[in-house]
């Protein structure tokens, strides 16, 4: 656990083994300055709590669907999806996060373990398969968590007809009442992110400036032009920088390519490399919670606000 230093902001590791959980709050010193302060503990996550089913119907919402794309690992999907989810919200708008990856990253990143995935309710009735996402903590944000039971949905549907279109039509119950649907997929283009791209109006290809991750951007956008072509002819493509570092030659070389080989599709907002990101992936808890002056936090709102602005508008 990573605490604050309330007079030198000095950034300290505690050993959360050697803390008595029933006590919430207690003194300490910084080693750095000799100060003592006070460290609260973090509440524990939540359990599940039902989406409410309203007397009145929801309004309908746009219910624009996003899928989190690259074959390639290691370039910040999870975290996008996270911590652009949670900016939406913190925009007023109602999202919800599916995780879609066998691995369940999207799930552990926010606390959540033994709870029911995409493979246990696909089957089950609209109000049933409502009061099973969880609301999270964070105002307006829900979650469709994985579990490793996710793995049987591809042995079971992978090459049968339609096979395509399982997402589909299980959100197609609940697109109205989101305004974003926000979809983590795993680091390759199979059965999980074929069923992604198939049910999303929109497809964000985070990747880094290092050159093997340009070259799966390529791959990616051959693999939506196919998708689009076949199963959704509404998909739109868009790549987003992140873990940028803008000191390298070679990050602003890489990054003058992307914009000469993609012309149109990189999102103006970057994501720079942010050691908070790291410090808030141990706490599971999103950038901009965990710290709200941080680079990468602030710039995923910037995001967030590209996103929800109409092209037209953005020129």
């Amino acid at each position: 656990m990573i605490v604050v230093c309330e007079h030198c902001s000095s950034r300290l590791k505690v050993d959360e083994q050697r803390l008595d959980p029933t006590i919430r709050k207690f003194s300490a010193r910084c080693p750095k300055c000799r100060q003592k302060f006070i460290i609260t503990l973090p509440e524990e996550i939540p359990d599940v709590v039902e989406l409410q089913q309203p007397d009145n119907p929801q309004p309908q919402r746009p219910g624009r669907t996003i899928v989190i794309t690259n074959q390639k690992g290691g370039v910040a999907k999870t975290s996008t999806c996270l911590n652009l989810g949670l900016s939406l919200a913190l925009l007023e708008k109602r999202v919800l996060l599916i995780d879609f990856d066998i691995q369940a990253n999207l799930t552990i990143s926010m606390g959540y373990q033994n709870t029911n995935s995409f493979y246990d309710l696909h089957n089950r009735s609209p109000r049933e398969f409502n009061a099973a996402l969880i609301q999270t903590s964070y105002p307006g944000l829900w979650l469709l968590p994985s579990n490793k039971n996710m793995v049987l949905l591809s042995k079971k549907y992978f090459g049968k007809h339609e096979y395509e279109y399982i997402l589909d039509r299980q959100l197609a119950q609940v697109k109205k009442q989101f305004d974003y649907i926000i979809i983590d997929t795993p680091p390759s283009i199979e059965f999980f992110t074929i069923n992604a791209l198939t049910t999303s109006n929109l497809a964000i290809i985070p990747t880094p400036c290092d050159y093997l991750s340009t070259h799966g951007v390529d791959q990616v956008i051959k693999i939506i032009d196919l998708i689009r072509r076949k199963t959704n002819p509404k998909l739109e493509a868009r790549i987003l920088v992140t873990m940028y570092e803008e000191s390298t030659t070679a990050a602003r070389m890489i990054f003058t390519k992307l914009k000469t080989l993609h012309p149109g599709r990189l999102y103006q907002t970057v994501i720079p490399r942010d050691e908070r990101m790291q410090e808030a992936q141990i706490m599971s808890m999103p950038v901009i919670n965990y710290d709200q002056k941080s680079s990468s936090g602030r710039q995923y709102l910037a995001l967030a606000r590209e996103i929800c602005t109409p092209a037209r508008e953005r020129g």
